[in-house]
C-alpha cells in the first residue's frame, strides 16, 4: 500500500550500522499459528508506506479467516520498522527469503507449502521473490506491478531490491515523469516511466520462472499506478512462455485500495490452488 505522497522526492533517514554503512538486511516478522499440524504458510507483505501492515487491526479479519482455514500466517515488514531498514532502498531479497525459511522450520508448519501474498509494492516483492526462489509454490499479488521500480529515495537512482548482493534492474525515473511526481500524481508518473520500453523489458519480473500458481487482483481505476495494464502484461508473459501452473487475473471496478473489498476471490483461489488440510 502506498500513501498518496511523492514516493520519489521524500527526504528519508536511512537506518545505519555503527560503522556508518547502511543495513538493508533486517526483516520484521510476526507469526500467527492455528492449532493444526503441517500448516501451509502464507507470507504477507504490505506496500510502499512501510511498517508491518499485516499485523494491524485493519486486516485482522482477513488474517484470522486465513488462520481459520488452516493456514499459518507470517506478516513481514521489510522496511520502516525497528527491525528493518528505514526506507525502501536496495532491500535484500535473500534476507527476506532467509527469514521466511527460518519461520517455515517451525514444527507446526509445512515448509514445502509456502505462498506469498503482497499488496501494491508488496505485490511487486512477492512476484519478484517467487521468480528467484523455487520453494515458493503460490503467489497472490494485489494491485501489482509487472516490473521493478526505483527505491523510495530523494533521487530515485537505486533499485528497491538486491539479489545476491547486486541491484535488481529497475525502471528509472525519467525527466518527463518528474512534474507528475512532484504534483503527487503517481499514476501519471508511473505511466510516463513505463513508456521507456527498453528499461521496462530489462526490469520485467520473470513471472514465468515462478514454480507455482499465480493470482493477480488489479484495479481498473487504480489511482496509484496502472495495476490492471501491468497485470495484463504479466499474464501475457505467462501465456507467451506456456506457464505450466494455474494462473488467473481479476480486474475490479475500483481504486487501488478497493482490492481489499474483493478478498473472497483470494480465498477462492487459495482453496482451489493452495488448499490447507484441516
Amino acid at each position: 500500500m502506498m500513501k498518496v505522497v511523492s514516493i520519489f522526492f521524500s527526504l528519508v533517514l536511512l537506518m545505519t550500522c555503527n560503522d556508518g554503512t547502511t543495513d538493508r538486511s533486517g526483516v520484521d516478522t510476526q507469526l500467527y499459528l492455528g492449532d493444526g499440524d503441517h500448516q501451509p504458510l502464507i507470507v504477507a507483505f504490505g506496500g510502499g508506506d512501510g511498517g508491518n501492515g499485516w499485523t494491524s487491526d485493519r486486516v485482522k479479519d482477513k488474517r484470522e479467516q486465513l488462520i481459520a482455514k488452516g493456514y499459518a500466517f507470517l506478516a513481514v515488514g521489510y522496511f520502516g520498522t525497528a527491525q528493518s531498514p528505514g526506507t525502501l532502498d536496495r532491500i535484500s531479497l535473500d534476507a527476506i527469503h532467509d527469514a521466511i525459511l527460518s519461520v517455515a522450520n517451525h514444527r507446526k508448519i509445512d515448509r514445502n507449502k509456502i505462498a506469498l501474498l503482497g499488496v501494491s509494492k508488496g505485490a511487486e516483492l512477492a512476484l519478484l521473490l517467487a521468480s528467484h526462489f523455487e520453494d515458493i509454490s503460490c503467489v497472490v499479488a494485489m494491485a501489482p506491478s509487472h516490473c521493478v521500480f526505483p527505491a523510495h529515495t530523494f533521487m530515485a537512482s537505486t533499485s528497491s531490491w538486491t539479489y545476491q548482493g547486486e541491484e535488481v534492474p529497475f525502471v528509472p525515473m525519467t525527466w518527463g515523469a518528474v512534474p507528475a511526481a512532484i504534483q503527487h500524481d503517481l499514476l501519471s508518473a508511473f505511466s510516463i516511466m513505463l513508456k521507456d520500453t527498453e528499461a521496462v523489458e530489462k526490469a520485467a519480473i520473470r513471472v514465468e520462472d515462478i514454480k507455482g500458481s499465480i493470482f493477480l487482483l488489479s484495479a481498473k481505476n487504480d489511482e496509484q499506478w496502472p495495476s490492471t495494464p501491468m497485470s495484463l502484461a504479466a499474464i501475457e508473459r505467462l501465456a507467451k512462455n506456456n506457464f505450466p501452473y494455474p494462473y488467473h487475473h481479476v480486474a475490479i471496478d475500483g481504486g487501488h485500495f478497493e482490492v481489499f473489498d474483493h478478498f473472497d476471490s483470494v480465498y477462492h483461489f487459495l482453496d482451489q490452488n493452495f488448499p490447507a488440510d484441516l
